[in-house]
Formats: structure tokens, sequence, C-alpha cells
């Protein structure tokens, strides 16, 4: 009995231990969760306050850059090009105001150059015959009147023979002529004999002058006349000037069918050009040209218009006259002529220096207290030096007029700076 009594209050015990227990176990559960749950808002506190500093810097930051883009911006504002007046300098660029000028109605035609033709010869064998000597070649100066090549020629030493023949024939008469006369006079002899002797004279005088034109036919001018060269044919410059050609060598038959050589004064030139019918309103006689080619750049006078057309390409031929003193310009050689047939006043115009082409836009570089700013503008007529300018410019401006294209390089730096 007493056993069963202890077992009973020691089942007593084990029940308000498990009890208690129970009781114990929801309350630090409960606590546990909010415990955990309090240390899970804490992390969410802090994961925002972190995201919120790192979202609030990186915005900062970002302002701040903006405000350093935004201030490199104001500095150098799109289009301007800084350079103080060293670097302008350095760089040979010319700064002229804006104003107004004139504009050249052009004419610009091909040309070829070619020997003026009242200052070149063809030197023609005037007998046919043997080259002894050949004292000329290509290039040689010559002086008019001097002897080229000496020709020996039988048509020659037969001519000359015939001129002393009639020369001797017509002393004789002369003589004879002058003592008939004297003894008419004297009335030593009949008048017959005198008139005889006056009508043989003037015979021996005919044929003497008529030996003399062939002789000056043949190149020679009839006088110093002897047997001792009267088998050559002396070959003369007509010209003072330059061989451009030579066609005869020593000991080759020579005729007159041919040139022997090409004497050319290049010390004037012509530049030679075809007319279209539509420029012929335009062109006349004596206006000024300018014709350049690889010979360099000449100026020259119109100083020929034809009055007629070319029946196959309906041209007119001009020609214009360049002094080529210096030696520029060679006869054959291709140029381009520019005639100026009219001018016009304008308003605003600019050398073609000036204006370069930028992003598909024609433009100016207008000079600025820092150094340069690209000016859009909307250009108009033109000639080969100026252009006119309809919108964009202002007269008294000042803008760059030589080395454009260094400014036009500069501004591409500068942009693909700021685009980087």
């Amino acid at each position: 009995m007493k056993k069963v009594k202890m077992k009973h209050a020691l089942l007593a015990g084990i029940c308000a231990i498990f009890i208690i227990m129970a009781a114990a176990l929801p309350q630090s559960h409960a606590e546990e969760g909010h415990g955990h749950a309090h240390a899970h808002e804490e992390g969410e506190e802090k994961h925002d306050k972190k995201e919120k500093e790192q979202h609030g810097h990186g915005h900062e930051e970002k302002e701040d850059n903006h405000g350093d883009e935004h201030g490199h911006d104001d500095e150098h504002a799109e289009g301007q090009i800084i350079l103080n007046e060293q670097q302008i300098k350095s760089a040979g660029i010319d700064i002229a105001a804006v104003g107004n000028g004139a504009l050249s109605k052009e004419v610009s035609v091909p040309a070829k150059i070619t020997a003026a033709a009242d200052r070149l010869a063809q030197i023609v064998p005037k007998a046919s015959g043997t080259v002894a000597e050949a004292r000329k070649n290509l290039g040689d100066k010559v002086e008019k009147g001097e002897v080229m090549a000496l020709i020996e020629s039988r048509e020659m030493a037969e001519a000359i023979a015939d001129f002393l023949a009639a020369k001797r024939s017509e002393d004789l008469a002369r003589t004879t002529f002058t003592r008939e006369k004297n003894l008419w006079e004297k009335k030593i002899t009949a008048e017959q004999d005198y008139l005889n002797a006056q009508n043989a004279q003037q015979e021996a005088k005919i044929r003497l002058d008529l030996a003399r034109q062939k002789l000056q036919a043949l190149g020679h001018d009839g006088t110093q006349v002897s047997n001792t060269n009267s088998r050559f044919h002396e070959l003369r410059a007509p010209i003072s000037g330059r061989v451009i050609n030579r066609d005869l060598t020593l000991g080759e038959y020579v005729d007159t069918s041919r040139a022997a050589y090409t004497v050319a004064d290049l010390g004037t030139v012509w530049a030679e050009i075809a007319l279209s019918s539509a420029d012929l309103p335009f062109v006349r006689e004596g206006l000024d040209a300018t014709v350049t080619g690889n010979g360099g750049k000449s100026t020259g006078k119109l100083i020929f218009l034809s009055p007629a057309l070319s029946p196959d390409t309906r041209t007119a031929k001009a020609i214009i006259e360049i002094d080529n003193h210096d030696g520029t310009w060679r006869a054959g050689s291709f140029a381009t002529a520019r005639i100026a047939t009219s001018a016009e006043d304008l308003p605003i115009v600019v050398p073609k220096s000036a204006v370069q082409t930028i992003d598909g836009k024609t433009s100016v570089f207008v000079r600025i207290a820092e150094g340069f700013e690209k000016r859009d503008i909307v250009t108009g007529r033109e000639d080969s030096q100026r252009t006119e300018i309809i919108t964009g410019l202002a007269a008294g401006e000042k803008i760059a007029v030589s080395n454009t294209f260094t400014l036009k390089a500069e501004l591409g730096k500068s942009e693909a700076g700021h685009e980087h």
C-alpha cells in the first residue's frame, strides 16, 4: 500500500513537471519568433539605409559630374576654337573685314599654247642642192640674217653666172652709149649711131635687172657677187629666235618642197581657244584674260576673235597673246583660259579661301575675343577668286581668309573631344 502511494505521488510530480514545461514552451517560442522578426526588421532597415546611402551618394556624384560637364560646355561653346594672337600668327591665318566687292562674269575654256604666228618662220631652201654645211642645231639661238646652212646648188651657180654676164654686158653697153652720145653732141657721128647705142644700153640694163631679180629670188641680195662663192646657196634666218625644228643633215639633197629649219621667237606666245556660240555675245577683242596651266599663271589680252563659226564644231576661234620672256610657257602645252567679260558690285563678298564646307554646310570662321567661331552662311554667285554671301555675315565683321582648313581641322578635333 505504501508502495502504491509513492507511485501515485511520483506520477503526479511528473505530470506537474510536464504541465509547467508545456506552459513555458509557447512563451519561449513566441519570444524566439519575436526575436527573429525583430532581427529581420533590423536587417531590412540596415539594407534600406545602405541602399539609400549608396543611391544618395551615386546621385550626388552624378549631379557633380553633370555639373562638371555643364561647366566645360560653358567654357568651350560648340563651334568655337580657342586661339590666342600668337597661335593665329603661327598658323599663318590672315584676318580681313567683310565688305562689298565685285564679281566678274567669266568664260572658262581649254587652251593650247602655240608660237605666235607672226613670230614663227619656216625656213625653206630657195634652191635645190646638197647640204654642204649645217651651222645650227635644235635649241640654238639665231639672229635675223644669220647664215644657218650652206647648200651647194647648180641652180645658184647658174644664176650667179647669168648675173655676172649681164652685168658685164650692161657695163659695156653703158660705155658705148656714153661715147656715142659725146660724139653725136659734137656732131662727129650720126644720130642713128647714138640712138642704136642708147637702145643697146637700155636692153643690157633690162637683162641685168632680170638676172639680179632671179638671184634675189634664190636668196642672194645681188651684192658682193663673185665666182668664188657662186655655187653655194646661203640659208639665212629671217627672224631672231630659237631653232625649234631641224630637218636636214650634212650631205643630204634638199629642195624647195619642205622646210629645213623652223625658228620661233617665243618671247610672246599665243593661247588658242574655241568659244561656243553661247559665249560669243559676252566676248570681244581687247578683253583681259588669265591663262593657267602647268606653266603657271599669266595674264594676256584677247587679240583675235574669228567672225565666222566652224561648220563642224559651231565654235569661233580666238587667240590670247601672252608675254613669255621668262620662258614660262612651252609651245604645245595645254592650259585653261578665263576671260573676264563683265563685273558686278555686290554688298557682301569674301575670298573663296575663306569658305569651308563643314558637316554638309557652308561656313566661315568669324573672329571673336577667344579665337574664332564657326558661322553657317548662304552663298550666291562666285567667280574664280570671290564668293557672294547672301546671309550669315554683316559688313564689318572680321573673318579668317587664309589657311581656314587649319581651323576646320582644329574644330573637328574639338568636337571629337566633346563627344568622347
